[in-house]
Order: C-alpha cells, then structure tokens, then sequence
C-alpha cells in the first residue's frame, strides 16, 4: 500500500513540478545581487572567463582573477566561485600527445576538484555561496577529434551533477550549484569552427547567459537554450538517425589529423 502511495506522489511531484515551470517560463525568475559579493574567476585573461569578469564588475561584485596562491589570505572566504580555466586540443587520439592529455584533465577538471576543496569549507560553514563549473555542450555529446576534451567535459558535467547532489544531502541548501554548457564559442582557441545547425557564439552573448543563469540559480545553462531540446532527442532517436543529423550539422574546425592540420 505504501509503495502505491509514493507512486501516487510521485505523480503529483512531476505534474507540479511541469506546471511550476511552464508559470515560470512566463513570469521572469527573481534575480539576486552580487554586488559586494567576492567572486573568484579561473581563466579570466581571456575569452569567457574575462566578459564573465566585467559583467560581475558591473554588478559591483569584488572580483578575484585567479592566483591560488594568495587568495585566502588577501581577500578572505570567497562567495562565488567560476572556474572557467579550459584546455583544449583538437587532434585525433593518436595525434595527441600524452602532454596534451594531460594537461586537458589538468585543467578541465582536476583543477576544479583542488579550487573546491580550498574553497567549499568556508561555504558550508556559512552554508551559502555559489559554485560555478564552465563545462560544454561537449560534456553532454560527442564531437570527433576532440576526444580528451570531449571526456573532460564529461567529467565536469558529472562533477558539477554530484557535488549538486552531496550538498542538498548535506542539507546545504543556501550553496547554489551551475554549470554552463555552451556550443562551439569564437575564442581562438578552437580555429574556424563552423556548423549548419549551431551558431558560433561570441563570448559577450555567453558571458551574459552565465551571469543571467548566475543570478537566478539556474543549475543547468546550455547556450544557446534549445540545446537542451536536441540532447533530449538524442536519447530516443535511433542511431541511424543521429548520424543523419550528424552529417546534416557538418561541424568543422581545424584539427591535426594523421599529423597534419585540417579542416575536420
């Protein structure tokens, strides 16, 4: 009788849980402040990171750009953290050198446990704060000749997922989680990407995504948002089908393939 109770409210939970966001996607989310807030942001001299900076130094917020040496003692318990720093080498596998592998799981997403785990005390003895991981779209889907950064992408997504997770089993409710995952971004550090289906996005538009999902606890952000519809779709559609759409979207960027530098 039981179990036919919980399914019961099971029911209820996911037809509230449906009307609750179709009200909301009409009526804005309520956005907090930031200002006086000390935010820390990884990969700030650069793309994402840096416009992230100045949409936060418009918001007044006090901005750190990354030096994991000195922040504690200079600026005290950080409230929000972006960790944005990112590598990425577009190559086949056996292209790649064992260096490059590293470096990318360095820095996509060992680097994010080592800035948690300096930063995460202080939260949760105040329990509020926000958690910020800068992932992709890559960490939802698979991309060919970005394998290591595909696979780091992954991880963080599954990162920011479980740390979710941990702290609302804490009960840590007042430390606020996001994850931004964007599509192909005009940084540099990918050369002449291009796709049929997908917009190149430009950092500013990406950079305002984030500060937006920011302000409004928003736990997942993909940019551009129908993103999220496509991914869905993924999971369903069979797979000949999603090798279809995958030729349809014709994504390229310049990659060394074989040892040589082509458009792939």
């Amino acid at each position: 009788m039981h179990i036919v109770l919980e399914l019961l409210l099971l029911v209820g939970i996911i037809i509230y849980s449906y009307l609750e966001s179709l009200v909301k996607f009409f009526i804005p989310r309520r956005r907090k402040s930031v200002a006086g807030q000390t935010v820390l942001i990884t990969g700030a001299g650069h793309g994402i990171g840096r416009l992230t900076a100045y949409e936060f130094a418009k918001r007044k917020s006090r901005l750190v750009l990354w030096d994991i040496n000195k922040v504690k003692k200079e600026v005290g318990d950080v409230e929000i953290v972006v960790n944005n720093a990112g590598a990425i080498y577009p190559a086949d596998l056996l292209s790649t050198k064992d260096e490059e592998i590293t470096r990318t799981f360095e820095v996509n997403i060992l680097g994010h446990f080592w800035i948690i785990k300096a930063l995460l005390p202080s939260m949760l003895r105040r329990n509020s704060g926000h958690i910020v991981t800068v992932a992709s779209v890559c960490g939802h889907g698979v991309i060919p000749y970005l394998i290591p950064y595909c696979s780091s992408k992954f991880a963080a997504v599954g990162f920011h997922r479980a740390l979710t997770a941990e702290l609302e089993t804490l009960g840590k409710t007042g430390i606020k989680t996001s994850c931004l995952c964007p599509v192909f971004v005009n940084t540099g550090f990918t050369k002449n990407p291009s796709t049929r289906l997908w917009p190149v996005l430009e950092t500013s538009e990406v950079a305002r995504s984030l500060i937006d999902g920011i302000l409004t606890n928003k736990k997942m952000i993909f940019v551009p948002s129908y993103i999220s519809i496509s991914l869905v779709l993924e999971k369903f559609l069979p797979e000949r089908a999603l090798k279809a759409i995958s030729r349809i979207q014709n994504i390229q960027f310049e990659a060394i393939v074989g040892h040589k530098t082509k458009m792939k």
